[in-house]
């Protein structure tokens, strides 16, 4: 039986769902397949932006996920010696053909079923998406780098090497990681807990972006932090570095300590875009 979105929509909206002593529904499956082949086609994402920028979950997209683990069960995805996994049957690595116009460099990358990778993405082993994953046109994902569950990448980003995007399932309401259009991600950063990193920003190697951290804006002489409501943003064309704030306790300061702490050091300009155009060369 197929499934068109608003029928999903509707059957995956039932909180009851995947409720521990509610029966699941007899077509459990078949809902669970629609809604991962929509994904991988990019018909439908895990978090969504309104009209005011501002990006919400798709909380009956992460419901059908979770649902797949719970009619999973383990099995072997060995597929030629010496690689061996054991995961849920419903939840196999994703298989890509040369129409997909992906570029996927042999040596040990994975992409999890459920994730959307849009043309021109590259990626370079080793390095890892997981299901629910959005990946736009032209990013490259390069080695050692993680995009989570859910996460939402944008166009023409370049997550460098043992980048961190961090994913969330659970609870379904919470946002994932987003990094909107044209960002530079650095080696080793971690983004994590909900953050949106705008466009054309750049986070420079090493930056960690948490809901608790305070990120210093210098040019602007203020300071961004999560709300109750809200959670970290790194405005548009922002340049993040890793910094130091001093601790003011009278132990901390007896003792010379500082704490790691963001900051954003300048906006976007020129000479920026001079230093990051040679990306598109690796496209």
């Amino acid at each position: 039986m197929a499934h068109t979105i608003a029928d999903l929509e509707t059957r995956l909206n039932d909180p009851l769902l995947l409720d521990g002593g509610a029966p699941l529904v007899h077509d459990a499956m078949q809902l669970f397949e629609s809604v991962m082949a929509h994904l991988e086609r990019g018909d439908i994402r895990a978090a969504r932006r309104d009209e005011h920028g501002t990006w919400h979950a798709v909380p009956w997209v992460k419901r059908a996920i979770l649902l797949g683990f719970r009619i999973g069960h383990v099995q072997s995805m060995a597929s030629s010696a010496p690689f061996s996994f054991l995961d849920k049957h419903t939840f196999p690595t994703r298989e890509f053909r040369a129409d997909n116009h992906v570029r996927i460099v042999p040596g040990g990358s994975t992409v999890r079923r459920g994730a959307y990778l849009a043309a021109n993405v590259v990626c370079m082993p080793p390095m890892y998406i997981n299901v629910g994953a959005y990946v736009g046109r032209g990013t490259m994902v390069d080695s050692h780098a993680l995009v989570g569950s859910c996460a939402q990448i944008g166009e023409r980003v370049h997550l460098s090497a043992a980048a961190q995007i961090g994913g969330v399932l659970e609870p379904i309401n919470a946002s994932p990681v987003v990094i909107e259009d044209d960002v530079i991600v650095g080696g080793n950063c971690g983004v994590y807990e909900g953050t949106v990193v705008r466009s054309r920003a750049v986070l420079g190697a090493g930056v960690i972006l948490t809901r608790g951290t305070p990120v210093y804006d210098l040019v602007n002489e203020t300071v961004h932090r999560a709300t109750a409501d809200q959670p970290l943003i790194i405005p548009e064309g922002a340049v993040v570095v890793p910094g130091a704030r001093r601790v003011s306790s009278a132990f901390g300061e007896a003792q010379g300590l500082s704490l790691q702490t963001p900051v954003i050091v300048k906006y976007r300009d020129d000479k920026t875009d001079a230093a990051t155009a040679l990306e598109a060369w690796l496209r």
